[in-house]
């Protein structure tokens, strides 16, 4: 399949191009209350008319699967391994806008979808299904550890506990985004059936005598919590 697909990508391409491909929403939550509820992403494959739109699915800690390809001249969508009509198709609403439909969705259906083109170029919806309303996640911040603070680098650690496998975990610095020293686990369930993520943040030790203050932010669709920490709020062995 992935050859047919890698051969037809070449036949419906020409020339070089730069594509900027956007899918949207960014996370898509559905509640599943009535039978037959439905999830719908679209998919804009940029500047550049006629190429497939390809979708694969990714499960937190999983390796990602083909889900479907289609082409707008087409009549139906070529799907991978697992995948069928009865449950997932695509439209198009040009030579450019492209939509995944999931139908009769259930939680097992949580994903992060990933709208691919030609040239490798993606863009992703972190789609929820939940059978309830999402309730924001609890998070508890532990600071370095005395033994820690003997090096020139120490950690804190942020533990989420969610309804829900799939989250974005952020960090902050005196108000400022962090992008690096940033490691997140992924979910794992618990016997009462809600879930843990760990994200650890190492900092230089200098920075946290300094008394600067750490956010840790967690958002699960809508929702969103955060749990701030410093050096001066931290009792003292």
């Amino acid at each position: 399949m992935l050859g047919t697909l890698c051969a037809l990508i070449s036949a419906l391409t020409y020339g070089d191009a730069v594509i900027v491909l956007a899918q949207t929403p960014a996370v898509h939550t559905v509640s599943p209350v009535r039978k037959g509820e439905t999830a719908t992403m679209d998919c804009n494959l940029g500047t550049v008319t006629g190429y497939v739109a390809a979708w694969h699915k990714q499960i937190p800690g999983g390796s990602p699967q083909f889900v479907l390809y289609f082409h707008y001249s087409h009549s139906s969508p070529s799907y991978g391994s697992g995948f069928s009509s009865s449950k997932f198709t695509s439209t198009h609403q040009s030579r450019t806008d492209y939509r995944l439909i999931i139908k009769n969705v259930e939680e097992g259906d949580s994903a992060v979808y990933y709208c691919q083109t030609w040239d490798g170029s993606a863009d992703s919806t972190k789609l929820i299904v939940t059978s309830s309303s999402l309730l924001p996640p609890v998070l508890t911040v532990f600071p370095p550890s005395s033994a820690e603070l003997q090096s020139n680098t120490a950690s804190l650690v942020c533990l989420s506990s969610q309804s829900v496998k799939f989250a974005d975990v952020s960090w902050l610095a005196a108000g400022s985004p962090v992008s690096s020293g940033i490691s997140t686990s992924t979910a794992v369930q618990r016997p009462d059936q809600t879930y843990q993520i760990s994200s650890s943040l190492t900092i230089q030790t200098s920075d946290w005598n300094m008394d600067k203050l750490y956010t840790c932010k967690v958002s699960l669709g809508s929702q969103t919590s955060e749990k701030t920490i410093k050096k001066s709020e931290c009792p003292t062995e």
